[in-house]
Formats: C-alpha cells, structure tokens, sequence
C-alpha cells in the first residue's frame, strides 16, 4: 500500500471524506508550490471545512423545500417601489431572527411578496440557519393530517424546530373553524421561539372573513405583530407586466 493510499484511509476512518476525495490534487498543488508541512495541512484542513459547509448547506436548502432560488440583487426596486432596497437589505442581516422577529409582506398578485420572502429565507440557509418553506394550502393539510400521515409529522417537525418559517399565500382560500383552530396552535407555538416570514394578499381587516372567527383571528395577529416589520406593497403585477410571448407582436 502507498502512503497516499494509507492516508486517504486513515482520512476515511477519522470521516474527513471530502480531503480525502481532493487528497491527491492537495499532494500535486503541494509539491509545485513547495508547500511547507504546516502549509499542507493548513490546505487539507481548509478543503475538509469547505466541503463540510457546502454540504450543509445542500441539505438546509433541501429541507427548507422552496419552490425555487431567489435574492435581493435579483429583485426589481425600480419597478416595486413600495418597499425600500435600503430596508430589505437591512433585513439581510438577519440579526432579528435571534430575537424572534417576524416580517410580513402585505398586497396583491404580483408584487413580489413571495420573491423577498424567499430572498430572505436564502440569506438565512447561507448564514447557517434552518428554514421551513410552506404555503397556507399545504400548511393547513399538514396540520390536519400530521396524526395520519408520517410526511406530515416529519413536515410539522421541521416546522417546529426551525429558525425561520415562511408562510406564504395566507388569505388566497378561505378556511374552516376547526383549521383557524390548527393554524392558531402552531403560531402560538412559535411565538416569541421562531421567526415567521408571512405574505398576504388579505389586508388585517379582511383576515376575520377568511379565518371565519374574529376571536382567532385577533390572537393570532396580536401574536405575529408583537415583533413584527410591517411591509404593505403596492403597484400592478410584475408577472402580468412582464408577460413573456411565444409569438411576436404583429407591426402596427
């Protein structure tokens, strides 16, 4: 056996997989560059943590389940102008999630509510935190069906356990009673533990009609406004705006 086949096995058994996968680049780059010992294990070392941390990051971004990547730099400001670039950016910083703040993203179709809460949740995956995405419509199955169904129970975990929920597309259906009932349990749950990204397209007086109990609703607000950035966005939709053709204009 070598001793660069008797390294990446003892590599293997001290679970330093990823130096051991770029073990024999590691070795060359050494020897052109004429790499002190200290220096190549400085260099091993280094490759180890950053496989680590990209594959922690692979599994956080799994598990937050978004439905697809999205970032402040790749939001139009200039087109939505309701919300301040300066403010969200701010936001980016993420220091309010270790207090448990809240945002909330309020408006019609359209205006990139779900973008910036997405953006959000990516920043919060690549500074280390564990995110939940799930929209109002899977979020009430979830809850109905976690006592019958195992993808729920381990769907509602995450949602328990994680440092940022984002709950998007309240108020598009109404709900029943008893699932006002469900919905209320988890936001008390995460009051004051968990921060929640929520967007609607409900304004705060119409919430009663689509909960259908105005004593619910009014917990649950009292709960998700206590430490909360209020953002109410305005404007015609970007998708409709921006509409993508298969056929060209015809010339005037």
């Amino acid at each position: 056996m070598s001793i660069l086949e008797e390294v990446r096995g003892q590599l293997s058994v001290l679970s330093l997989n990823h130096a051991r996968d770029h073990l024999e680049r590691l070795v060359e780059q050494a020897q052109r560059h004429d790499w002190t010992p200290m220096q190549f294990l400085q260099h091993v070392l280094k490759e180890e943590v950053s496989g680590r941390q990209m594959r922690n990051r692979l599994r956080r971004l799994r598990a937050a389940e978004m439905p697809y990547e999205a970032s402040l730099e790749g939001f139009d400001f200039g087109f939505q102008n309701s919300v301040s670039k300066q403010h969200l950016k701010q936001l980016a910083d993420l220091t309010w999630l270790e207090s448990a703040y809240n945002v909330m993203f309020l408006g019609p179709p359209g205006v990139g509510k779900t973008h910036l809460a997405i953006s959000l949740g990516m920043a919060a995956i690549e500074a280390g935190y564990s995110v939940c995405f799930v929209s109002m419509e899977q979020l009430i199955h979830v809850l109905k069906t976690a006592e019958m169904s195992s993808r729920s129970r381990k769907k509602l975990k995450h949602l328990n356990n994680a440092d940022l929920v984002i709950l998007d597309e309240v108020g598009f259906q109404p709900i029943s009673r008893q699932e006002a009932h469900l919905l209320f349990e988890l936001i008390n749950r995460l009051y004051q533990q968990t921060s929640v990204i929520l967007t609607s397209n409900k304004s705060f007086e119409e919430w009663g009609e689509f909960l259908g109990d105005p004593v619910i609703t009014a917990a649950m607000l009292d709960r998700l406004m206590h430490k909360c950035e209020l953002f109410n966005m305005k404007g015609d939709s970007y998708r409709i705006t921006h509409r993508k053709r298969i056929l060209p204009e015809e010339p005037g």
